[in-house]
């Protein structure tokens, strides 16, 4: 089997921009932008540093100016010296020569957040989409996704369901993404949403799948299309369906809550593994002194 040599990086939304280094921050603030933030680690990951080429495609915002303004600032505080804004709108914008040609050329991508819908139903089946999992699956390749951004990586991709009714059965959304990562179904802003039973109600109709649910300000790295790191403020819950017994999903009606019975459930913070192959949780991230 043939592992991505690219990298994933799926976050929760509201993650940090720097914005209080505005407002005269204190060291501790320096520290988690420059060093811990997730916009940092995206950086690195390029291997270029300042050098990297970052693309920001806002097609799932309803203001993509100012969304696109917003992540250019926040790169360019890192030192990034090229930040784009792929502005696609339609379909007919992702199949545009220049935009083509830039996906090529970029280091990075990164997908902003607003509807998920909205990028599955536009990148779905283009050229566009084909030369982006090419890169992703045979290069030094990153993607990264926020909020909307991170939910439509997945192959199954939740697109609506409100929290507060997420127990009864119809009420969580469920179509198919863009297919960067198989048997997973991610959610965001989980923690400050209340999303669990949305995505417990998502796995439980495909046990298959791995739940992954990301807080505000934080996310995954995803290596080699299973290695999932956590990185960032806040937790990732994983919820894996596989020793699912009592499930009445499939037997009850619209609008009935649902039962399921012996659901797994994990919580990471930052430095946590997960492994997506072999559905274990791995532990903290070990970091070895040099002794010499």
């Amino acid at each position: 089997m043939a592992y991505p040599k690219g990298y994933l990086v799926s976050v929760g939304g509201a993650e940090d921009k720097g914005t209080d280094l505005e407002k005269g921050s204190i060291p501790q603030e320096k520290l988690r932008f420059f060093e811990l933030g997730i916009l940092k680690n995206i950086v690195s990951l390029t291997g270029k540093g300042e050098n990297a080429i970052v693309e920001v495609i806002t097609t799932a915002s309803s203001i993509p100016d100012e969304v696109a303004a917003n992540y250019i600032d926040a790169f360019g505080k890192l030192g990034v010296k090229t930040v784009g804004h792929m502005r696609i709108r339609n379909r007919e914008d992702a199949s545009k020569e220049e935009y083509i040609e830039r996906l090529k050329a970029c280091d990075c991508i990164m997908f902003s957040g607003g509807n998920q819908l909205r990028i599955s139903s536009l990148f779905g089946g283009t050229e566009f989409l084909n030369i982006l999992k090419n890169r992703y699956m045979y290069g030094h390749f990153v993607i990264a996704g926020t909020s909307a951004g991170a939910m439509a990586m997945s192959n199954t991709m939740i697109y609506e369901g409100v929290a507060s009714q997420a127990h009864l059965k119809g009420e969580v959304k469920i179509t198919t993404g863009l297919g960067l990562m198989h048997n997973v179904i991610i959610d965001s802003h989980f923690d400050k949403r209340g999303r669990f039973n949305r995505l417990a109600q998502a796995v439980a109709a495909n046990p298959g799948a791995i739940g992954i649910g990301l807080g505000e300000d934080t996310g995954v790295i995803v290596t080699e299309g299973y290695h999932l790191k956590a990185i960032g403020s806040g937790s990732v819950v994983i919820i894996d369906g596989k020793n699912i017994d009592y499930n009445n999903i499939a037997d009850i009606s619209i609008g009935q809550p649902i039962s399921v019975e012996n659901i797994i459930v994990h919580i990471m913070s930052s430095g946590d593994i997960y492994n997506l192959e072999n559905r274990t949780f791995e532990g903290r991230e070990i970091e070895i002194e040099d002794e010499g």
